[in-house]
Order: structure tokens, then C-alpha cells, then sequence
């Protein structure tokens, strides 16, 4: 497989890469695997620290969990939980790249003001009319992930004619959309664990390589999912090293961007997967 380098346009330059950590930064109090650590500030600034000293090239903020039926958040709140990390992150390491973890267009127009580098939408801007305009206008990359349902209800029933062709075809329209609107700079994630059975998200991993198709970089999101500690009958605290499995075999399928929890363990694979096949 040849495995290309992508371009992405941030703060006004041409950013090039092949492979890039996202470190997690949950500052919420009920997030699956990490809920409520890092919301005191000082537990917050030390994980940026150590998440920066392992090589995160990306940090991704959020103020809101995603987790199946986690509960809804006003505006007010989500942006209280973000600031201060989002300030710390771009005061002590202006090199390292923000992500803003968000679906609300009141806490990206603040941050945006403290220094965003790319959106990380769930929503496809379906929970406010505003909020893709707003991406347009900052310039930032925007990450593009497929959910069927919401939080709320996603895992109920998640049902798909054919999981892959259904992901690529939501894909293809969203990308059009997107373009229409001047959003070109597109990550593009499917979305493990958002609206999909354990074996959907199987199914997405093992033909991961035909999200190729749209010469966008590829986020993936595993990091500690139920799809790996409920087929192992085990809990979150336990999956690091299938986390790293299924992360290493993401790299290999044309996976460009791991956003994980363990930030040293997700580094390494990459090291591992160049050994494996280098680069062109």
C-alpha cells in the first residue's frame, strides 16, 4: 500500500505530515474512561504537560462527553470547561496544534478568539445553523465525522443497509456540502462507536483503507472503546494494549491520525508501522 502525505492549511500555512497523535484532554466530569480527572485545573495542566512531553502533535479539548447517553450541556457551562485549558495549551505550547472538541457555535466563536487550530465536529453542524458558517469563516480544518442518531439514542438501535457503503455515501454528500460552503480542509473520521453495532465497527475497521478514496486524512478513533473492552468482557482500564492492536492495524489500512488517551503507547505504533512499511 502506498501511504501518502497530506497538506492541511492552519494559522495561514501549509501543514504536511503523514501520521499525527490527537491526545484526548476530557475537562468534563463524565467521560467514559476519564471523567472528572482532568477538570481541576492543576490535574488538567499536568496531563497537557505530559501529553505534550510524549509527542502530541495535536491536542483535542472537550467540554462535553459524547459517550452513549451522556447528557446535554448548556453553552455557558461547555465554555467554562474549556477556557482555561485552551488558554493554557496555546500560552505554554504555542507549537503544539488545538483542536476544539464541540458542536456548539457559542463556545467555537469564544475559542476562536483564544486560538483554534481545527474543529472537532460530532454533528456535522446539524445542532446549530450557525456553527458551520462560523467554521468557514475561521479557516480551520475541519473534522468531518459519520454518527447515525445522537448521543442520546445512538446505540439503541443502529441498524445500515451495508455499514461501509452507507459511512462512504454519507461521505461523498457531506463533502459536497461542505465544499458548497467553503469548508475544504477535511478530516475525515467514521465515526467508531458513534451509531454502530461491535461488529459495524469491525466491519469499518477492517475495510478502512477504501475511506482512502477521498484523499482527505483519516481520524480514528478507538482509544479504549467499548467495541474493544465489551467483545473482551473487560472495562476501559484494562484495553490499552488491544487499543494499541487495533491502532497499529489502523496505521497500516491508511489510518493518518490517532486520537487517543495514551499518547507515549500511540507514538510508538507509528514508529512500528514505518518499520513495517516505510513511508514513500
Amino acid at each position: 500500500m502506498t501511504y501518502s502525505t497530506h497538506t492541511l492549511k492552519i494559522r495561514n500555512k501549509v501543514f504536511s505530515f503523514q501520521h499525527l497523535i490527537m491526545g484526548i484532554l476530557n475537562v468534563t466530569p463524565d467521560s467514559f474512561y476519564d471523567g472528572g480527572e482532568f477538570s481541576l485545573e492543576n490535574m488538567m495542566e499536568k496531563q497537557v504537560d505530559k501529553m505534550v512531553a510524549e509527542g502530541a502533535d495535536i491536542i483535542d479539548v472537550g467540554g462535553v462527553s459524547t459517550r452513549p447517553y451522556a447528557d446535554k450541556v448548556n453553552s455557558a457551562e461547555e465554555w467554562r470547561r474549556v477556557k482555561s485549558a485552551l488558554e493554557y495549551i496555546r500560552k505554554s505550547y504555542p507549537e503544539v496544534l488545538v483542536s476544539l472538541d464541540t458542536t456548539n457555535g457559542f463556545v467555537l466563536k469564544n475559542a476562536l478568539q483564544i486560538g483554534v487550530d481545527i474543529v472537532n465536529d460530532i454533528s456535522f453542524g446539524k445542532y446549530d445553523e450557525d456553527f458551520l458558517d462560523l467554521v468557514a469563516l475561521s479557516g480551520c480544518p475541519y473534522i468531518l465525522m459519520h454518527m447515525q442518531g445522537d448521543p442520546q439514542n445512538m446505540q439503541d438501535n443502529p441498524n445500515y443497509n451495508k455499514i461501509n457503503m452507507d459511512v462512504l455515501g454519507f461521505f461523498a454528500k457531506a463533502k459536497r456540502y461542505l465544499n458548497e460552503r467553503g469548508i475544504n480542509d477535511i478530516i475525515i473520521d467514521p465515526g467508531f462507536g458513534f451509531g454502530k453495532t461491535i461488529n459495524n465497527n469491525y466491519e469499518m475497521l477492517r475495510h478502512l483503507s477504501s475511506y482512502r478514496i477521498f484523499n482527505d486524512p483519516i481520524l480514528i478513533g478507538l482509544s479504549r472503546k467499548s467495541m474493544i473492552y465489551k467483545l473482551l468482557e473487560t472495562d476501559a482500564s484494562e484495553v490499552l494494549s488491544s487499543t494499541s492492536a487495533l491502532n497499529l492495524f489502523g496505521l497500516i489500512q491508511g489510518a493518518n491520525i490517532l486520537r487517543v488517551h495514551d499518547v507515549k503507547e500511540a507514538k510508538q505504533l507509528i514508529s512500528l508501522k514505518n518499520a513495517l512499511y516505510p513511508l514513500d
